[in-house]
């Protein structure tokens, strides 16, 4: 797999994360790349919410769920957002403002593996608390949450995320997932 981009292959769900502060030089750099994805009709529907301080860090710990003890560390923590008026709404009733969120979200991640650093969308957190807590309005959904940091000891971590943290890397095969030429799945 070495034809693959290194940022690709390294990047992992980790949890094992340093309290230590990242410059801001670093953070602005990996939200950059988060604003070059692509988007229907340049629409750029993602919006994003950076908690690095210790009062919008407190705000933002607030929302996670217990499962994601380990993102309390993380000095910084990103919440991904949108609305659906944002972008494009296509004739069969997709909104594509998800997907596009999804694509700026991939490159934060991959930049954040660039600069050295591990960064962990999450699922388990409370989106009304993010919406309440920085006043985001009604009509925005709280997509993920981002956990962002330098790579740090795994010592608190439970059992069963220290093992996923060191696991070999698991995929499906490929040929339950992808088809060539035909609907075959």
């Amino acid at each position: 797999m070495s034809e693959l981009l290194q940022e690709i292959e390294k990047r992992r769900a980790n949890r094992a994360l340093s309290e230590e502060k990242i410059p801001d030089e670093t953070l602005a750099r990996i939200m950059t790349a988060a604003t070059y994805a692509p988007s229907c009709f340049n629409s750029q529907s993602w919006r994003y919410l950076v908690a690095s301080d210790d009062g919008a860090l407190a705000k933002m710990r607030e929302a996670l769920t217990e499962g994601n003890y380990w993102a309390q560390k993380a000095p910084v923590l990103i919440a991904v957002a949108t609305k659906i008026d944002l972008d494009c709404q296509l004739s069969d009733g997709r909104d594509y403002a998800f997907f596009d969120c999804g694509l700026a979200t991939q490159n934060l991640l991959l930049q954040a593996i660039k600069e050295g650093l591990y960064a962990h969308p999450m699922a388990g957190f409370d989106p009304l608390v993010v919406k309440k807590n920085f006043d985001i309005p009604e009509e925005f959904t709280v997509i993920t949450l981002v956990a962002v940091g330098f790579p740090g000891s795994d010592a608190h971590l439970s059992e069963k995320h220290l093992k996923l943290e060191t696991s070999p890397r698991s995929r499906k095969p490929e040929q339950e997932v992808i088809c060539y030429n035909a609907w075959g799945l």
